[in-house]
């Protein structure tokens, strides 16, 4: 029973995650009134998630290695609690920049105290255990804008939408208080039993910085397409307002779909490396063929392609792979890892920024190069798979009561 709140816990915490990844822009017209400023205003205080994240990605990964993840689950609640407060009672852009700051450490503190929890309870399916927290981002995602609509439609105040999500962490915390997390001893002698299943040892300067590089690639290559495929679409395929923007709903309806049937498949069916290789193939194929042949049926079905290969838990099993590599330090790996990725939120924008002014079209070229790295490090990172492990399998301890 206790692991099973604990789980659920979990899992619930990433159904926030996904809501407070986007409820700022979803309420972007009502909070510009309510600050005084412009669209520019509200995006300039979404952009702190990433400050937030950068910030303590590293930190907070090696301090639950030392800790614990209880902590870090908590600390991330709670911080989630004072960013919706500080939003709603922020009188400007600035105060509000400063709490959603906060949305970004609590992303992180909820990463590096879940993840590593999920990875030790369930060494042999911790693909699909991971992999299941990109689906409850996924429904987060679909619910909040629903939340928003009835509120808009029905003339009521923005902030019950937020005031929904604070109750649904109050409640999960009640939820968790009571819950077992992993004990440090436990996880410590799976860690050991982990890096003694390894023919060679994994090495930091090859391995680490393979799986750096992925972190990187992973992120970029579906973020730049769900910032751009819309503009590409209509400036490129000369495609309608409308279809232009139907392109990301397929780029979203594939990337449903890809978690529901990586979680069926990964462990049982498939390990997780050869979907990890195999779906940054393919998603490479998707972005080739929208790169050469602009037409708006290739672009409807590569935004489905590149929802359902690069952004439908692809980059969480990544994750769960450098944690095999790594095993003693799971939460400091994936400080590390997901770094790389806040650092392609941070950059992509940055390099394409500019290239779009002149060059729509040279933006998908920008991805091709993307992927195609992504797929070369994938194959690098199967290669030392199979040196480091050859056909060992990974030692499985019951941390689940």
């Amino acid at each position: 029973m206790q692991s099973k709140r604990l789980i659920l816990g979990l899992y619930l915490n990433y159904f926030v995650l996904g809501i407070s990844q986007i409820i700022l822009a979803q309420n972007m017209d009502a909070l510009r009134l309510h600050w005084h400023t412009t669209t520019a205003g509200v995006a300039f205080v979404i952009s702190a998630l990433g400050v937030g994240r950068l910030l303590v990605y590293l930190l907070s990964g090696f301090l639950s290695d030392r800790f614990g993840r209880r902590p870090f689950v908590m600390l991330g609640m709670g911080a989630f609690v004072v960013f919706y407060a500080g939003i709603l009672l922020s009188p400007n852009i600035y105060i509000a920049f400063g709490f959603s700051v906060l949305s970004g450490i609590a992303n992180s503190c909820l990463d590096t105290g879940t993840y590593p929890t999920l990875i030790d309870l369930f060494p042999q399916r911790d693909g699909a255990a991971t992999v299941m927290l990109k689906a409850f981002m996924s429904l987060g995602e679909l619910f909040i804008p629903l939340i928003i609509g009835l509120l808009t439609v029905g003339h009521l105040w923005y902030g019950w939408s937020m005031l929904f999500v604070v109750a649904v962490i109050l409640l999960n915390a009640f939820l968790l208080w009571g819950a077992d997390f992993p004990s440090q001893a436990a996880v410590k002698q799976l860690s050991a039993s982990e890096q003694a299943a390894q023919k060679t040892p994994a090495k930091w300067y090859l391995d680490g910085v393979l799986f750096v590089m992925y972190g990187y690639l992973s992120m970029a290559t579906f973020y730049l397409i769900a910032q751009w495929l819309t503009k590409y679409g209509a400036s490129v395929a000369g495609m309608g307002s409308l279809a232009a923007h139907a392109l990301l709903s397929y780029y979203s309806i594939g990337s449903i779909a890809s978690v529901i049937l990586t979680a069926v498949m990964v462990n049982r069916l498939v390990k997780p490396l050869t979907i990890q290789v195999g779906y940054t193939f393919m998603a490479l194929l998707a972005i080739v063929a929208m790169w050469q042949f602009p037409t708006p049926i290739v672009l409807s079905i590569g935004g489905f392609s590149v929802g359902f290969f690069a952004a439908g838990g692809v980059m969480q099993l990544g994750l769960t792979t450098m944690a095999k590599f790594f095993p003693i330090g799971k939460g400091l790996v994936t400080g590390i890892f997901y770094t790389a990725g806040a650092l392609a939120s941070f950059s992509i924008p940055l390099i394409t920024g500019a290239l779009a002014q002149t060059n729509m079209h040279g933006i998908m070229l920008v991805d091709v190069i993307i992927a195609a790295l992504g797929f070369i490090v994938s194959i690098g990172i199967s290669l030392r798979y199979r040196v480091l492990f050859g056909k060992a399998t990974t030692p499985e301890l019951n941390l689940v009561k």
